[in-house]
């Protein structure tokens, strides 16, 4: 089957998320909003729930728009901080705080490996390009690994998002981010 196929399902299940709201859409919601037949979603997804996976794909589209925009002489740790503003950005503007904390917490329990900490994904060699021109630039302290490294950026990005579900989405979490994040991260810029 076609791939292209699997991305219009995605496109059509976010949209309807953002508009909706994820319990009030439905599997013949996306079914009809991508113009494809019931036989057709179930071969790429086994429920709406397993739509919640799909968010990687979502957010590793923004990265990539990231990766080709960003001047490559730009210092490391400039462009991790404003990569979590704008995904952070991003998901203020166009995924409910509830469907996070949904998605986080059945990340949590279930026994299947989390498709956000895919080390396969965009994310992740995105960072992993970054952390390691910095580090050869010196602008990134190499006291951690760059796994290291991009572990703790992971785990501080989380921590915000986090936050802004447990506060119900009531301030905007780019913003936040852009205020917060450069302190909880200080750690990885090397010293002068």
């Amino acid at each position: 089957m076609n791939t292209g196929i699997k991305e219009k399902i995605i496109d059509a299940a976010w949209d309807l998320f953002r508009e909706k709201g994820f319990g009030d859409t439905t599997i013949n919601d996306i079914i009809r909003q991508a113009g494809i037949s019931k036989g057709t979603f179930y071969y790429y997804f086994r429920s709406k729930d397993n739509m919640l996976d799909t968010l990687a794909v979502i957010l590793d589209r923004e990265y990539e728009k990231l990766d080709a925009e960003l001047p490559d002489d730009m210092d490391a740790f400039d462009k991790l901080v404003l990569i979590n503003y704008v995904v952070h950005s991003f998901i203020n503007d166009n995924i409910d705080c509830n469907l996070i904390a949904y998605l986080y917490s059945s990340q949590i329990i279930k026994t299947q490996s989390s498709s956000l900490l895919d080390r396969n994904r965009y994310y992740f060699r995105f960072l992993e390009k970054i952390i390691e021109q910095g580090m050869a630039r010196g602008e990134l302290t190499t006291e951690l690994s760059v796994s290291e490294t991009i572990k703790f950026y992971g785990l501080e990005e989380r921590a915000l998002v986090t936050d802004w579900c447990m506060n119900n989405g009531n301030y905007h979490l780019g913003e936040y981010s852009r205020k917060m994040f450069p302190l909880m991260i200080s750690c990885l810029r090397k010293a002068k």
